[in-house]
């Protein structure tokens, strides 16, 4: 640790027998997310508390000869997993996007890199409010910033990240941070208390660009002042408390289930706050310990995902 942050970063996943080397993309949660404005080119300017952990999709580099690879091909890609259903791993795929873009920065240094062969194993729903894809972006150029050796690190790939979309950025961090404009100003922060999460999505995906059409109002205050550290997790809900996410009415009026699964984790005992993550549909009921969130995922069919914030 260095000046009170996390210099770990996201997980590294062990690679399995027929993996060179492989990275964890843990789901990223809004824990505040207010909308402040909107710029001429029709991009909101936010700003959000987010944190990263829990349920994680893996991108792996894969051990078979990259023969299959085009031409001028950073990458290949398959996908497995329990969410890869809807996927398809063509050009547009952001893992493969976020391949091409690092080979074109090494290429830009000078250095030769090799093509290589991933694996996205899906275990996040998709448009889904936790960002999914973009930490499989950001999981995906920390692997290769580290397979093709390099070096370039977490604050230069947070920079190459941003054209790949506003929450590419905030995932290659992986820790927890604030983060304004369109994403690109981001603020890392002390270490918060220790807390659980349970997420919960009730299966409907939720596409952003219509929860924003539905926004009533676009000029909300930003987050409060925010202290450089929480004493405690009662001094961290109380400041929670004071935020909002600006996106949950107009998710809610898309996706009415919204309200539902809200209402199920604010109803479960050891609940201090609940809230939807992002532009839904997930949503996310903090607790002070694993034994408090007892939520019934079972009864629910809904994906639900446990987590601890330290």
């Amino acid at each position: 640790m260095t000046d009170g942050r996390s210099t770990d970063g996201p997980a590294v996943a062990a690679p399995r027998d027929d993996e060179v080397d492989a990275e964890l993309a843990p789901a990223k949660v809004n824990l505040a997310l207010h909308v402040t404005g909107r710029r001429d080119d029709g991009y909101h300017l936010l700003d959000t508390l987010v944190v990263h952990g829990g349920a994680a999709d893996r991108v792996a580099a894969l051990r078979r000869p990259p023969a299959e690879i085009g031409a001028g091909e950073a990458a290949t890609l398959s996908l497995a997993g329990p969410m890869a259903t809807g996927l398809a791993a063509e050009a547009d795929n952001l893992v493969l996007r976020a391949a091409r873009l690092l080979a074109a920065e090494a290429r830009r240094l000078g250095r030769a890199v090799a093509p290589v062969v991933l694996r996205l194993e899906k275990h996040l729903p998709i448009a889904s409010g936790v960002g999914g894809g973009s930490s499989d972006a950001a999981a995906t150029l920390r692997l290769l910033d580290r397979l093709w050796g390099l070096g370039l690190g977490r604050a230069r790939l947070a920079e190459l990240a941003l054209p790949l979309g506003a929450d590419v950025p905030m995932c290659v961090w992986g820790e927890p941070l604030r983060a304004r404009g369109v994403g690109e100003t981001i603020e890392r922060l002390a270490p918060l208390p220790p807390f659980r999460l349970v997420l919960a999505n009730p299966g409907v995906p939720v596409s952003t660009p219509s929860v924003f059409r539905a926004l009533t109002r676009r000029d909300n205050p930003p987050l409060p002042d925010m202290p450089p550290r929480f004493a405690d997790l009662d001094a961290l809900v109380a400041w929670l408390a004071a935020t909002r996410n600006d996106l949950e009415a107009a998710a809610i009026s898309l996706a009415p289930e919204i309200a539902t699964v809200l209402g199920r984790l604010r109803a479960t005992p050891g609940c201090r706050l609940a809230r939807m993550s992002g532009s839904g549909a997930t949503c996310w009921g903090l607790f002070a310990t694993t034994a408090a969130a007892d939520f019934d995922a079972a009864s629910t069919g809904w994906w639900t995902a446990r987590s601890i914030v330290a």
